[in-house]
């Protein structure tokens, strides 16, 4: 096989031809990107600093806002420098650092939102045994195991892709390097292989997928049948923000994924690339704080400088 199966650099979908459109692009982004690094630095600071905090449910909030803080740094700084310097090139390593780090924190992210669930779900449907079941050692091994099979799928993806060779010439149609953008650019049907992974991978969502409306199916009966209104208010406003984020992060993705060929176009597949890697990550902890009164004070108080740790 000859080297040049191997391109040298890849080049990125631009999002506008204009200089002015380009650093309007920027300006956006880096808008973006400020604001999901203050929301979630100020949701690892409040629970990390808040012994009020050290919750189940929150050591599980931590992890999902590591996970976002990786999944946006992961794309938007290279697009926003692309933009300010007027270029669309990637290197090879660049690219596949992109892909291993997107399969990584996303896939991982799936996992911690499905975990989150099944949290609330025995919160509020097996009350007395909360404290048993959801005990530190399990928290820990949970989320440990999330890191730990995002970071294995991660490997094999971005080995498995990677290996493969690539003469439809280097130009990806979309921002920052993606799998499936890849494989368009595989000389033979070596590619069905990389396929086969990621039909795998939509396996376990869809079986992740199957037990999140079973648990919220579970809970919503649960909460239904609480006679004070107050009780249930409490309940949905423990759900409802988790829900939201899950909601935005499958429909979002499944669209990308699934979508028919011939909704196929640059314009649409950026806005959708935008829409489950980029935005997420900027709205979770507005989501996850808008109806949960703790962590508000939580984070107001690491905002006035007042820090509790025990």
């Amino acid at each position: 096989m000859s080297n040049s199966s191997f391109p040298t650099e890849f080049l990125l979908l631009p999002f506008a031809d204009t200089r002015e459109l380009q650093l309007l692009h920027f300006g956006l982004f880096l808008g973006i990107y400020l604001a999901a690094l203050l929301g979630n630095g100020l949701i690892l600071t409040a629970v990390t600093c808040d012994h009020h905090l050290h919750t189940p449910m929150y050591f599980f909030l931590l992890n999902l806002a590591l996970l976002d803080l990786g999944t946006i740094t992961t794309t938007v700084p290279k697009a926003m420098a692309n933009s300010l310097w007027d270029t669309t090139a990637i290197s090879y390593a660049g690219c596949a650092a992109q892909v291993f780090f997107c399969f990584f924190f996303l896939s991982a992210e799936f996992s911690i939102l499905t975990i989150m669930a099944y949290d609330r779900y025995i919160a509020i449907c097996k009350p007395l045994h909360y404290r048993t079941i959801m005990n530190s050692r399990t928290c820990v091994n949970m989320a440990a195991a999330t890191w730990g099979s995002g970071f294995l799928y991660a490997v094999l993806h971005t080995a498995n892709t990677f290996s493969l060779p690539l003469c439809q010439g280097n130009a990806l149609d979309q921002f920052f390097c993606e799998i499936p953008q890849i494989l368009k650019l595989s000389c033979s049907d070596a590619y069905l292989r990389e396929v086969g992974l990621l039909m795998l991978s939509v396996t376990v969502a869809s079986g992740c997928f199957v037990f999140l409306v079973l648990s919220y199916v579970q809970i919503f009966r649960a909460v239904l049948k609480i006679p004070l209104q107050q009780g249930r208010h409490k309940a949905f406003s423990m759900c409802l923000p988790h829900l939201v984020v899950v909601s935005l992060f499958i429909s979002s993705g499944t669209f990308v994924y699934l979508k028919p060929p011939s909704m196929s176009s640059s314009s649409l597949n950026l806005l959708l690339a935008v829409l489950y890697s980029v935005v997420p990550p900027a709205v979770n902890p507005l989501i996850y704080s808008m109806r949960n009164q703790e962590l508000k004070d939580a984070v107001w108080k690491v905002m006035t400088g007042v820090c509790q740790k025990q």
